[in-house]
């Protein structure tokens, strides 16, 4: 076979940017973004804050990753493998932990959306939200350890439902908006919240409010180094890569902004800024109430939201089940980790699964469910736990940029890239140094709850705690290597 044979072949291999574009909006984009962001931030106000967002943040996070994957793309550890290249494992360790850790809250929240969603779609309304705290935290728990024994059993069918689901949820998603636009002409006797497109209503207020917010947002948009490992399998990386992202951006901004206009063609973005028992609401069931009205402009009854409810359901059980196992994989497979952790979180059962770091994740995020005891309903303790999620997912992605900032600090021909996101070194570093500084600012604002002391105090103690574990395991291991090595 000569050479361009085998170049042919290699070619048709390739994917085009288009396909990278929308396996990456898959990836980082669900409805659930736009619900929280209309939920937030006063309606279409937050239409806004998405371009801004988009342009300041989006862009250049994304093309970084895409720098990233390119130069270490043989890595097949993510950010650990990135931050490992660019500086040492101790480094790297800690980019692991963090990873593991932030899905600590994720994790309690996953068990309360499942039954939330079930509720909806067995009984197509809200009642889930009228249980007090006690016995939505117990029906958590027990689901919550149920799910436990599920990832200990090293299941990994559960894979395939998840992108089963996420595919769905992905879909119906698009098909709101282009539904929701249509609905006026099919019935035009249905009533439709009136859309005010006054520049005095477009403009958000910048106070504090707005800043302790802009968590969700930097939450939603996050993601996108879930693609690095296909940034060397498009056409041309230095040419298609770029596209594809820049396409990656058009459509999430066309969707977060189409679906915003769909949902303020459905609900008065008044009642979010006035009516605080309505936002609360919105925010916990706003995704459902979409499906269901979309249902009577459709006559479909509550098809939508049944269909819509069961696809939620088995996407938040199997990614309860995933976010258990995989960031623990990931941390406790790494060897350049390996050599920070407590020897007893590495014992594995039969199935292959890390027994000890289960039970860890059991005690952790049990810990959160058990603390949610302080709120009032389900629709409550799913909008503090959003919140939550907002100020400790996001943690992660500093790592990012810290790996990006190290690659373009290193030294000329240290690393080769096919793919270079701006060829200036020290604007790169300007550029990577922003989006840490970005997402620093809007973890760190994102614990404060208006009116709320304990809650705010708590959303500050929940990622220092987690992050202080991380300080101390390395310092477990050494005292076990030090007391091995002294009895040889």
């Amino acid at each position: 076979m000569n050479s361009s044979t085998t170049s042919a072949g290699s070619d048709a291999k390739k994917i085009t940017w288009l396909t990278l574009a929308f396996m990456a909006f898959s990836t980082v984009w669900g409805f659930g973004n736009v619900v929280n962001g209309f939920g937030y931030f006063n309606g279409t106000q937050v239409i806004f804050s998405w371009i801004m967002m988009f342009a300041l943040y989006f862009v250049p996070y994304a093309l970084m990753v895409g720098e990233l994957g390119s130069a270490f793309k043989t890595a097949g550890g993510g950010v650990t493998s990135w931050v490992l290249e660019t500086t040492n494992p101790k480094l790297a360790y800690y980019a692991g932990y963090t990873y593991w850790v932030v899905h600590i809250p994720y994790i309690a929240s996953k068990g309360s959306g499942g039954l939330k969603a079930l509720a909806w779609m067995t009984l197509q309304n809200d009642w889930y939200d009228s249980l007090p705290a006690w016995q939505v935290q117990l029906a958590t728990g027990v689901v919550f350890v149920i799910f436990l024994w599920v990832a200990s059993r090293g299941l990994t069918t559960l894979k395939v439902l998840t992108s089963l689901a996420g595919t769905s949820m992905f879909i119906m998603s698009l098909l709101y908006i282009v539904m929701m636009f249509a609905a006026p002409a099919i019935n035009p006797g249905a009533t439709f919240a009136p859309l005010d497109w006054s520049w005095e209503h477009l403009i958000p207020q910048f106070n504090w409010q707005y800043f302790t917010s802009l968590s969700i947002l930097v939450f939603a948009v996050g993601g996108c180094e879930k693609i690095s490992p296909y940034v060397n399998k498009v056409k041309d990386p230095g040419k298609d890569f770029p596209k594809g992202m820049i396409a990656l951006a058009i459509m999430v901004v066309a969707c977060a902004i189409l679906g915003t206009i769909a949902m303020g063609m459905m609900f008065d973005s008044h009642l979010i800024e006035t009516d605080a028992e309505f936002q609360q609401n919105f925010i916990a069931n706003g995704a459902y109430e979409c499906f269901r009205k979309l249902g009577e402009y459709y006559h479909a009854g509550d098809l939508f939201v049944i269909f819509y409810g069961a696809c939620n359901a088995i996407g938040q059980f199997s990614t309860l089940v995933l976010s258990i196992d995989a960031p623990l994989r990931m941390l406790l497979d790494d060897e350049s980790a390996r050599q920070f952790v407590p020897k007893s979180l590495l014992k594995k059962n039969k199935y292959g699964t890390y027994t000890n770091g289960i039970i860890l994740v059991g005690i952790l995020s049990g810990s959160i469910i058990a603390i949610q005891l302080l709120g009032k309903n389900a629709a409550d303790i799913i909008t503090w736990l959003t919140k939550l999620n907002s100020v400790c997912m996001p943690m992660r992605y500093l790592w990012v940029f810290f790996a990006y900032i190290m690659l373009r600090k290193a030294a000329a021909g240290r690393f080769h890239s096919d793919y270079v996101f701006v060829k200036n070194k020290n604007f790169a570093i300007v550029c990577g140094a922003w989006c840490f500084f970005v997402t620093a600012f809007c973890c760190i604002l994102g614990v404060y709850v208006a009116g709320d002391t304990t809650r705010t105090i708590l959303n500050i103690a929940a990622p220092v705690v987690l992050l202080l574990l991380g300080l101390i395991m390395p310092e477990i291991r050494k005292a076990q290597d030090a007391k091995e090595a002294a009895k040889k």
